[in-house]
């Protein structure tokens, strides 16, 4: 019988990872849209670094970071109490660094190509910088902000590098979908295997298409 604990625990991870990185992404996408300082290239490269980098790469660095034994890994523990390595907290911020370009740049995209008469008027009228962003820009980019709200869950959902190095397999606290698999693969448990990942193929079928359908229809609407 299949345990649905670690789909359950996908899930969850994969909602409060987006959660936060949209909370993040949507001045960092702004900053890097509109700012000329000479240190934006800067920047990009280290926002698109999980892009290029292996997982297990940036899941190792991360391992190291958060380790007790570390002085930035004692620093959380001591004064934070924080205790990242092993733990759900720990995946979330991992899935909040691995999956932050999937987020940034489908929103940076979106503001990059909206007329600069959109600030130009916003400034004419008095407006802050905050209400030109949330007022005028961001209502302009709604297809961006569902195709980076989208890629960055399924990203989330297909992690296995990077959680398994900062979570382990721990049973109802780290062990995702991505891992059961792996784990069911090597005990030959195919079939269980096999269920696995069609629910996690289905639904992540399921997110893009909806993507595509909503993001199509709203198009065709602007361009009648």
């Amino acid at each position: 019988m299949i345990d649905w604990s670690p789909l359950i625990l996908t899930f969850k991870l994969a909602v409060i990872t987006t959660f936060l990185l949209l909370l993040i992404s949507i001045p960092l996408a702004y900053w890097l849209a509109y700012t000329k300082l000479k240190i934006k290239p800067i920047i990009e490269t280290l926002v698109s670094m999980p892009l290029v980098l292996p997982p297990t790469v940036i899941g190792f660095y991360l391992l190291i970071a958060f380790s007790p034994s570390n002085s930035f890994g004692e620093w959380l523990h001591e004064f934070l109490g924080l205790q990242l390595v092993f733990s759900f907290e720990g995946l979330i911020i991992a899935s909040i660094i691995y999956s932050l370009p999937f987020m940034v740049h489908p929103i940076q995209s979106g503001l990059s190509n909206l007329p600069a008469s959109f600030l130009d008027a916003s400034s004419v009228l008095g407006k802050s910088n905050l209400n030109t962003l949330f007022k005028v820009l961001l209502p302009n980019i709604k297809p961006s902000l569902l195709t980076g709200i989208v890629l960055a869950f399924a990203h989330t959902i297909g992690e296995f590098g990077v959680v398994l190095m900062i979570g382990g397999n721990i049973p109802g606290k780290t062990k995702v979908a991505s891992i059961a698999i792996y784990d069911e693969v090597e005990a030959l448990n195919y079939a269980t295997a096999n269920t696995y990942s069609l629910i996690l193929f289905a639904l992540s079928f399921c997110i893009l298409l909806t993507v595509y359908l909503i993001n199509g229809g709203y198009l065709k609407q602007i361009y009648k």
